[in-house]
């Protein structure tokens, strides 16, 4: 089953997808007013049947679950969520780790963000299974 994930943030919206069980970074794009479009055109074209959205902690709650509803609504594919606790600060560790430059970093750290809160979410259905 091919998965998107996204990590939503006020400015940037990271993205990973997956099929079977491995989550991959696939991307950021600018949150402006044709994201869910853009969605729903990155959806078709990977052939994706589930999305998942990071749900942190604290005031992007209500916003997030609104954006999680116009999404929906929209792309008419099943919409789920994951606790995306720390999962930036993990990212951003990890690409520290293997390397990565600081321009690297902060471009790429939301869509690492996004594999993170998919793999998460992959684990937690595997064990539910």
């Amino acid at each position: 089953m091919a998965i998107l994930s996204i990590d939503f943030g006020l400015r940037r919206v990271g993205l990973a997808i997956s099929v079977d069980s491995l989550a991959q970074p696939l991307g950021v794009v600018r949150n402006s007013p044709g994201l869910i479009k853009q969605l729903v055109t990155i959806c078709q074209k990977n052939k994706i049947e589930k999305v998942v959205i990071g749900l942190p902690e604290g005031k992007l709650v209500k916003e997030i679950k609104e954006f999680a509803r116009q999404l929906e609504s929209v792309i008419n594919l099943p919409v789920d969520f994951q606790d995306e606790s720390l999962t930036t600060q993990e990212a951003l560790s990890k690409m520290i780790k293997s390397g990565k430059k600081r321009k690297t970093r902060q471009e790429k750290q939301d869509s690492f963000a996004a594999a993170l809160i998919l793999q998460r979410y992959l684990e937690r259905r595997k064990r539910n299974v």
